[in-house]
């Protein structure tokens, strides 16, 4: 039997050190931790982020579905040890998407329509034209802070009935109040849509924060001059070095056409962040055991929300940063493993060009399930592409490559014998 190459959730949980000093940082309290000074807004966004006086039965924050220690995913599994989606404040109430890891999520810009530049030597996909970010998978939201405001008041999620109710829970508290005085005014709190939108920002202002996007993996450290103490070379050789090399081709693979913000050899390298931010249909299945449990209709993506069925099925390229450790993958949680995702691009490749496929899902054992939105599929992009994904040595490249995109504090959590046989 092939070694599973997805961390699992427990696993991801692992004690890690940086964050008993974050959550002990936090539990002091801004006046702690700053022997007295006014807190700033991140110190403030850090213990509303941790709070589950903020949910109507105060057993859930925002940690509990981006917790920290996880990669500030959903660690929680459902019934049958399934970790799709995440079940709410009330115990019961339960989503119909994978909760995003909150990482890099401040990079993210606001939605709009129009068109950007790819870094590909194909001109039939080097331009893309359509919608381009927006926060949360389907775009609604804005931005950070407007995203941060959706979870209280979502009665599948954190349940709260209005914002008065919200404000009042922070009224409540001990230490909020003068907080929230020293930080947005002496009357943020005479008008709830006022208290509700500063807590909202400083939500965001912690998600700013280094926490969330150091920028030090092993390909980041990769880039640093070779005097850098912090410097990392790619093994010669090595699988990972092969997926790297097959991942930023432009003739092997498709994979820099949507994950690729930057030239790869470009002054803005050091800081990829391995997304487009663009709106693809990549013809996924519907996540059936999910659907059993929450009785979900079909979800139309950005379709749904900007009720346009030319938009119908597609949702926002995430960042492939840490993605070793944020399974189960895509926006509903359908495959557990990342060299699962490798092998459907593969089987979508196929399909795009109209030859058969008899290849089958792993997960499954089955032949690979029909599309949930069968319209609006990003055939251009997913044909592209002249090595087989599916053969040991490719597969194992670029999952490796991808393993190598984990942030420093969390490479202690990926398996040592994973990590050994990637070279890394």
């Amino acid at each position: 039997m092939r070694e599973p190459t997805l961390l699992g959730r427990t696993a991801a949980r692992a004690a890690l050190p940086w964050f008993t000093a974050l959550i002990a940082a936090a539990q002091l309290g801004c006046e702690g931790a700053n022997g007295g000074a006014p807190p700033s807004k991140a110190e403030l966004g850090e213990l509303l982020f941790h709070d589950p006086n903020l949910s109507k039965e105060r057993t859930q924050s925002c940690a509990t579905c981006h917790a920290p220690e996880a990669v500030f995913t959903d660690p929680r599994p459902l019934e049958g040890g399934i970790a799709a989606a995440s079940i709410g404040d009330d115990g019961q109430s339960l989503g119909d998407r994978n909760a995003p890891s909150a990482m890099y999520a401040a990079f993210i810009p606001p939605l709009s329509r129009g068109s950007r530049a790819r870094f590909h030597t194909d001109p039939e996909i080097s331009l893309y034209e359509g919608y381009l970010g927006g926060v949360f998978l389907d775009g609604r939201a804005r931005d950070l802070a407007e995203q941060a405001g959706g979870p209280p008041l979502n009665p599948v999620e954190m349940g709260m009935p209005s914002e008065e109710a919200v404000v009042a829970r922070l009224l409540e508290d001990a230490e909020y109040p003068s907080m929230f005085r020293a930080l947005y005014g002496e009357g943020v709190f005479d008008d709830a849509k006022v208290a509700y939108a500063a807590m909202s920002d400083a939500i965001a202002a912690f998600e700013r924060t280094e926490a969330f996007s150091p920028f030090d993996s092993r390909y980041d450290r990769s880039l640093l001059s070779k005097s850098d103490p912090a410097h990392y070379e790619y093994p010669e050789g090595s699988p990972a070095a092969r997926g790297r090399d097959l991942f930023f081709s432009t003739e092997a693979t498709s994979c820099s056409a949507c994950h690729l913000m930057h030239q790869s050899d470009g002054p803005d390298r050091a800081r990829e962040l391995f997304s487009s931010y663009e709106y693809h249909n990549l013809g996924l299945p519907e996540n059936q055991t999910l659907r059993r449990l929450n009785g979900a209709k079909t979800d139309l993506g950005l379709g749904g929300v900007l009720d346009d069925p030319t938009q119908n099925g597609k949702f926002r390229v995430g960042t492939l940063r840490n993605v070793a450790l944020t399974g189960p993958y895509m926006h509903n949680g359908v495959f557990q493993n990342l060299s699962t995702v490798i092998l459907f691009y593969e089987h979508a490749k196929k399909r795009a060009r109209g030859e058969s496929d008899a290849s089958q899902n792993p997960e499954t054992g089955e032949s690979w399930a029909e599309p949930e939105v069968d319209e609006n599929l990003s055939t251009a992009e997913l044909s592209r592409g002249s090595e087989d994904l599916s053969r040991a040595e490719n597969l194992l490249a670029l999952e490796c490559f991808l393993v190598s995109l984990t942030d420093a504090r969390y490479e202690s959590a990926l398996p040592p014998s994973l990590v050994a046989r990637c070279g890394l």
